[in-house]
């Protein structure tokens, strides 16, 4: 039978309802209890489903049915109506005897009429066993809950089972009725684990789920984060605002984690908006753009006179409820942000925009702006937030100060500050452009580019109405604002928003504009032909921050050139310590369009890195995808393409796209490859996305278009001058062509020749040699390219030189188990070993093995154990790492094989003795060269 999925991790608690309601010699009274959404009512429904399958009789006490007084008289029609559906010979005597102590009650006889009821209720067990449940009981009235409890402690009816399900009441008076009391056992249904979370949203989606999703469901939910309900709410919730989005076979968020909310109809939110009034509503809006205190709540009442009666009482009641938390320093927050984006979407009767502003009055009356901003610079929120409730003369010097005060200590509200003033400021004011310079730089120090982007109103109103002379401040920001748009992968100075006449009086911004089609960002355009640029005496203070000077510039864009110009460009900057090693790892991040990487290599330690930017997150992947941490890449090439679709910009990753479908086209999954590929508008023009068009389409059985569009390829990219990279391109037509196109095959290696001759890069170099091994049968040659990408950490290039020395080389089988070695950590699979099984039959020597338990465990084989060893099935184990079933299997089998275990059992115990740690410590350990060297 297939489980709903609000069962996922309750197998345990399903198993011990079950054995309560089974027919028993005694009376047996079980309370389930658990929070709201806990899936207490999906328990019951299955643990009643699995013993009516097993052939025992389970009946439902339905008091909501009915009419008359409640108390005992309700319960005796519920158990009358329990009584009608038993059909046995006994049934008139037992409901005759029922109706007439039922009579009598009225004359004091209540407890008459329950003892009655526990008798009738234990006869009629007797004669046709069956069990009670009780759903919901936190809804019955107190008098019928009453006399339940007294009836099930007093008159129990022998022989007959009682589930009851109900949540807690954490207060109510003191005499109210307590049907725990009447129970023998307390069943809690405890919040989901996260891997139980993991296996019941895959099931909600279909698919698997990204980590990233998951990771932004249970933060917000916070403490409901276990609740199966309301972590269905937030899916349901994410599906009805198409907050979710589908790449290579994974579910995502589409938009940010600010997004997730609760459906209208969850429970939270209706317990919350239970008293009608909109109080829960005003305090989501207040707290989702600024901080509030409890002191705060005082200021707010002068601003609305209605809400000062309801506030308090709200505030205690959301406390209460542990809807709202309040912290040491009296800062008010929500304790589930859900729930908080789910308010803020209701309706409200009031103004907002006011309250914030009355909280800031009551402060900037007594201290004046500017001392209010330095002594409360939280303040500053709450100004942008109040938008016109505030003056122009109250909210600037106030956010000023409190800009200056945070930049120190909290930069993400003194950004927040700078844009605010900004907006209030006039343009081209010496002032306005001193306060747009220091939000800029401010912006560049923290790594915060998409905080410098969203100062593009104020910099465009300054380029098209150029004012007096502010010392460099425009200049500045304009060149910061180009810096950032290329880190979140965007054309700077687009759509014709700057003049052309700013170019000619910023040549470095120019540069920054013609750097992204160098870089897969945005075409390809001439590099503007403009001469040094005039002294700035010192305005921007080049070769002291983090913005690259125009010889730094220059630089970036003759790494993916030519080795003369690059010379001339690192000449041009005149920095002794930029040496060999720096120059290597900037034509290695060039030949993957990796800004990030560049940056960092020319700017050194003035670079800040900024992880969360598009160019972050592509260096990360670059460096994922060169280790041979496929997977890895891929998922960061997924989170790439969610936030570039959020975001609603032009700032595609051409090039994450690119090397995602290599990945897929490289493990023989054309079907995902060509999806990657499909995003990438024809007229991108740069090596990675040539690479992977070629495999896929000549993998696809186009062989000769592949190889002639290839070509073309070839020639667009060393006409715009991006001859990094292009070694890859005839790398992979000289490998297609070898066999049956031999002609091709030697004008790739004459092109390869001519390239590196031009470029004298590690990787032409690299390429160049392999490409002789391959044709000229030079062995040497090929091992040396091997020392040098496994220098550089090109796991890829050092399993096409294992394979090419396979062919090759004086002995095969040590290299062609250690391209099986390589071909495991890239995950190739089926695809991989056909290759190898190629190279090992034209050898005429065995295929190696699979890898044995002597070459040791890898971190995800250990990562697998340990939660095989918690417990996991394989379903949640696919959940959380977000694979497919099948395959959690298949790497569970292999581990048996390889060590020797026949089940789990004895795969976790071996690991638990310490049996597999030598094998897991290995993995830590460098591998021996096939020639025997370290």
């Amino acid at each position: 039978m297939e489980r709903r999925a609000s069962l996922v991790g309750r197998d345990h608690q399903v198993g011990v309802v079950a054995d309560a309601l089974r027919p028993a010699g005694t009376a047996r009274t079980l309370w389930v209890t658990g929070e709201a959404g806990a899936g207490k009512t999906a328990v019951l429904d299955e643990a009643r489903h699995a013993v009516i399958q097993e052939g025992a009789r389970v009946l439902r006490l339905s008091w909501e049915t009915a009419t008359g007084p409640t108390g005992a008289a309700t319960l005796a029609d519920a158990v009358c109506g329990v009584l009608a559906e038993l059909h046995h010979d006994r049934l008139p005597a037992h409901i005759t005897a029922v109706r007439r102590a039922q009579s009598r009650s009225g004359d004091g006889g209540e407890l008459t009429l329950l003892s009655t009821l526990g008798e009738t209720l234990a006869d009629a067990a007797c004669h046709v066993p069956f069990a009670l449940v009780l759903d919901g009981a936190e809804r019955m009235p107190p008098p019928t809950a009453s006399a339940l409890q007294l009836m099930l402690r007093v008159f129990r009816p022998a022989g007959l089972p009682v589930v009851m399900a109900g949540r807690p009441v954490p207060w109510g008076p003191a005499d109210a009725p307590d049907l725990v009391t009447a129970a023998d056992r307390v069943l809690d249904l405890p919040p989901l684990r996260p891997e139980d979370v993991g296996e019941l949203v895959g099931q909600r989606l279909g698919r698997p789920a990204e980590p990233a999703l998951l990771a932004a469901v249970g933060s917000s939910l916070g403490p409901l984060a276990g609740n199966p309900a309301a972590v269905l709410s937030v899916l349901t919730a994410l599906h009805e605002d198409d907050g979710l989005v589908d790449l290579d076979g994974r579910t995502g968020l589409a938009g940010t984690e600010d997004d997730l909310r609760l459906t209208v109809d969850a429970e939270p939110l209706l317990r919350v908006t239970a008293d009608g009034t909109d109080v829960a509503v005003v305090l989501a809006g207040l707290l989702h753009r600024a901080e509030l205190r409890l002191e705060d709540l005082h200021s707010l009442i002068p601003a609305c006179a209605v809400l000062a009666a309801d506030l308090g009482r709200t505030v205690d009641r959301l406390v209460r409820e542990r809807a709202l938390t309040l912290d040491g320093d009296g800062r008010l927050a929500f304790a589930v942000p859900a729930l908080a984006a789910a308010l803020r979407t209701l309706p409200s009767r009031r103004d907002v925009r006011a309250m914030h502003a009355a909280v800031v009055r009551t402060v900037a009356e007594r201290l004046g702006p500017a001392t209010t901003g330095a002594c409360h610079p939280l303040l500053a929120d709450h100004v942008a937030a109040a938008g016109p409730a505030l003056t122009d003369g109250v909210a600037v010097p106030l956010l000023l100060a409190a800009a200056d005060k945070d930049a120190r200590s909290y930069h993400p509200r003194a950004a927040r500050a700078y844009r605010s003033a900004l907006r209030r400021l006039p343009p081209n004011y010496p002032a306005t452009l001193g306060v747009l310079r220091e939000a800029a730089e401010l912006g560049l120090l923290c790594g915060d580019h998409a905080g410098v982007l969203a100062l593009g109103e104020p910099i465009l109103a300054g380029l098209r109405d150029a004012g007096p002379t502010d010392g460099g401040g425009l200049e500045f920001a304009t060149h910061a604002w180009g810096l950032s748009a290329l880190h979140e992968h965007r054309l700077p100075y687009d759509d014709g928003a700057v003049p052309r006449e700013a170019f000619a009086r910023m040549p470095r911004a120019a540069m920054l504009a013609a750097l992204g089609g160098r870089y897969g960002i945005g075409p390809l355009t001439p590099w503007p032909p403009s001469a040094e640029p005039a002294p700035d005496s010192g305005r921007l203070r080049d070769g002291h921050g983090p913005l690259p000077s125009g010889a730094e510039l220059r630089t970036l864009a003759a790494a993916v050139g030519g080795h003369e110009e690059l010379t001339r460009a690192v000449h041009g900057m005149r920095r002794e310590e930029f040496g060999g090693a720096a120059v290597g790892r900037l034509r290695d991040a060039a030949a993957y369009g990796d800004l990030a990487g560049a940056l960092e290599s020319v700017l050194g330690e003035r670079y800040v890195r900024a992880g969360h930017s598009a160019a972050g997150r592509y260096h990360a992947m670059v460096r994922d995808y060169l280790a041979g941490r496929w997977d890895d890449a891929l998922s960061a090439a997924r989170g790439i393409e969610r936030r570039s679709r959020a975001c609603g910009g032009p700032g595609a990753g051409q090039l994450a796209r690119a090397l995602a479908a290599e990945i897929h086209c490289f493990r023989g999954d054309l079907v995902r490859a060509r999806e990657w590929l499909d995003l990438i508008p024809g007229t991108v023009v740069h090596p990675l996305v040539a690479r992977a068009r070629l495999g896929v389409r000549y993998w696809s059985g186009q062989q000769d278009a592949a190889l002639e569009e290839a070509w073309h390829d070839v020639r667009r990219a060393r006409d715009s001058g991006l001859l990094v990279g292009t070694e890859r391109v005839l790398m992979r037509i000289l490998e297609f062509a070898e066999e049956t196109r031999s002609g091709q095959a030697r004008q790739a290696l004459e092109e390869l020749a001519a390239l590196h001759a031009e470029a004298d890069t590690a990787m032409t170099r690299e390429a160049l040699l392999v490409a002789r091994g391959v044709l000229d049968r030079d062995a040497d040659g090929a091992h040396d390219a091997y020392r040098s990408a496994e220098r550089r950490g090109d796991r890829h290039m050092m399993l096409y030189c294992c394979q090419i020395l396979a062919e090759v080389g004086d002995d095969p089988q040590p290299w062609l188990a250690e391209a099986a070695r390589h071909m495991h950590v890239l995950s190739l699979g089926r695809p991989g070993r056909a290759r190898l099984g190629r190279s090992a039959q034209r050898r005429n020597v065995p295929l190696p093995r699979g890898r044995s338990a002597r070459e040791g465990l890898s971190e995800a084989d250990v990562q697998l154990i340990r939660m095989v060893g918690e417990g996991g099935t394989n379903r949640q184990i696919a959940a959380r790492l977000a694979c497919s079933e099948k395959t959690v299997e298949q790497r569970l089998a292999r581990l048996f094989q390889r060590t020797g275990r026949r089940s789990r059992v004895e795969l976790v115990a071996a690991w638990l003795d310490g049996s597999l740690e030598d094998l897991a410590r290995r993995t830590h350990s460098r591998p021996m060269t096939p020639h025997g060297d370290e």
